[in-house]
């Protein structure tokens, strides 16, 4: 068997929603100590377009503001997100490390490719040392689109990938697998829309699922 797996990031192995609201917090209240803003955090509107590259996080949360602006505070997040991350207050989802046993136990690859940016995206794989399992992990950074169906993309070539699963929690996820011709599978999770996840494949609750859709050898 040589089965694919390529797993999105934030909402589906890593639980965003422990260090999202802190982060965000730490980074309006910056804000407002530079006279930046004057509001509440807009965590629900975070919440609402979680997934999307962090530029266009920023064009959605910080609609009037320059572009300076908004480097400003996606760094500042992103800072705030990875020191987070090295202090333990994340958390991967529940049956990760198992469920990467299992397919590795199994001949499969494992990959991510996600929406977060490299450093992000590094200290988590640090951190957890997924790396145990996980072939290259893939950031949206390394995409000029910064379109997730060209991420995946890149993986397929890079890798030659002739049959894949493509796991995660939104509409980004499924249309990944979807334009690339792989098998869409969605996490009903925090960040999950049924609107979305009645485009994938198939869809779970728990990660202990993929073990039940694993193809049989021929």
């Amino acid at each position: 068997m040589n089965q694919t797996y390529i797993f999105d990031m934030d909402g589906t192995l890593f639980q965003t929603d422990k260090i999202l609201e802190i982060s965000l917090k730490d980074t309006f209240h910056y804000l407002k100590s530079l006279g930046k803003w004057d509001s509440v955090t807009p965590i629900e509107k975070y919440r609402e377009i979680m997934g999307v590259p962090l530029p266009k996080v920023w064009e959605a949360l910080l609609p009037q503001h320059q572009n300076e602006d908004r480097e400003l505070a996606n760094d500042y997040f992103l800072n705030r997100l990875i020191e987070n991350i090295r202090e333990g207050k994340g958390a991967l989802y529940p049956h990760v490390r198992e469920i990467f046993r299992y397919l590795r136990e199994n001949n499969c690859s494992i990959y991510i490719a996600s929406n977060g940016l490299i450093d992000y995206l590094n200290a988590i794989v640090d951190y957890y040392e997924l790396d145990t399992w996980v072939t290259e992990t893939f950031s949206i950074e390394q995409i000029q689109s910064l379109d997730k169906v060209d991420l995946v993309q890149l993986i397929v070539e890079k890798y030659r990938v002739r049959e894949a699963v493509v796991v995660g929690d939104r509409l980004s996820d499924i249309k990944a697998a979807k334009q690339n011709g792989l098998t869409a599978v969605g996490c009903n999770f925090d960040f999950a829309r049924e609107e979305e996840l009645v485009e994938a494949d198939i869809v779970i609750d728990d990660l202990r699922e993929l073990k039940g859709i694993l193809p049989n050898e021929s």
